[in-house]
């Protein structure tokens, strides 16, 4: 997936009102005098979001030169300067933070993606990220994961169709759910129904599904149910997944792995923002 300018100024607006409101006391204080800066990654991964910096500056009144030194989706070794920027020293402080959080986070999150998908060491299964993200942030966190290797599942809820048990209880079964749902969304959205039990197992495979969610069972089960589903229906293990058991549940036949600690739990990429004065 590609980013989105025109999505992400109305969010970075927002994110830099939230930081400065009615101006940065601290850097009010400092000459304004032209400085010149630098990211350095201070630990090795994977970087991603390293144009999101030149558009916050674009937010700026002074003009600010911005260049990136390595792309989206490069791994780099600790040590490496990933960008340098020249412009005004209160622009530069003023948008450090805002900056940091949003690179160190994208980062942190294509890191874990390429260790799960390394790791994982299987180019036929899929590692999907959920809608387990940041409110307001889904976008640059999906993009993360794709920096990382990893394929992005659904964006929201409008692109996709997913039955969880909450959905299809208030139908009384799950062939219900699916059979209404067939005939109200119409034949272009996909259907992928989340099972946790042999009997739903076979309503999804009997109400031709396009996709089945297997939930929370052990890679032996995984397998056993794989082995079931026709192959025109593709499949996806959750829940209880990690690195440990990962390789594990590569093995079963699955399509694809869904992660929720990918976006939902991660461990930001140590960045550092340095003035050479």
């Amino acid at each position: 997936m590609m980013l989105n300018d025109e999505y992400l100024i109305p969010i970075l607006r927002r994110v830099l009102l939230e930081d400065i409101g009615t101006g940065d006391l601290s850097a009010s204080v400092i000459p304004d005098q032209p400085v010149h800066g630098y990211f350095l990654a201070k630990r090795a991964g994977v970087i991603s979001g390293i144009q999101i910096p030149a558009l916050i500056y674009r937010l700026f009144e002074h003009e600010v030169t911005y260049q990136p030194l390595v792309k989206d989706a490069d791994t780099v070794a600790a040590g490496t300067k990933i960008a340098t920027v020249d412009g005004s020293a209160r622009d530069l402080l003023a948008a450090e933070r805002v900056t940091l959080n949003l690179i160190q986070r994208m980062s942190g999150i294509a890191s874990a993606t390429a260790k799960a998908v390394s790791t994982l060491d299987n180019a036929a299964v899929g590692i999907l990220d959920t809608r387990k993200t940041v409110p307001g942030l889904r976008q640059l966190d999906k993009y993360a994961v794709s920096c990382g290797g990893g394929v992005n599942h659904r964006m929201g809820l409008y692109d996709s169709i997913m039955l969880k048990d909450n959905h299809w209880q208030l139908f009384g079964k799950l062939a219900t759910a699916v059979k209404v749902l067939r005939q109200t969304a119409g034949p272009t959205k996909s259907i992928e129904v989340e099972v946790e039990n042999e009997n739903q197992l076979q309503q999804a495979i009997d109400s031709q599904v396009d996709m089945i969610l297997i939930d929370n069972q052990p890679p032996t089960t995984v397998a056993d149910w794989c082995q079931r589903i026709p192959a025109n229906i593709k499949t996806e293990a959750s829940g209880g997944i990690e690195l440990a058991n990962l390789p594990a549940y590569g093995q079963t036949g699955v399509d694809f792995i869904s992660l929720g600690y990918l976006t939902n739990s991660v461990q930001a990429l140590d960045i550092s923002f340095d003035l050479e004065v």
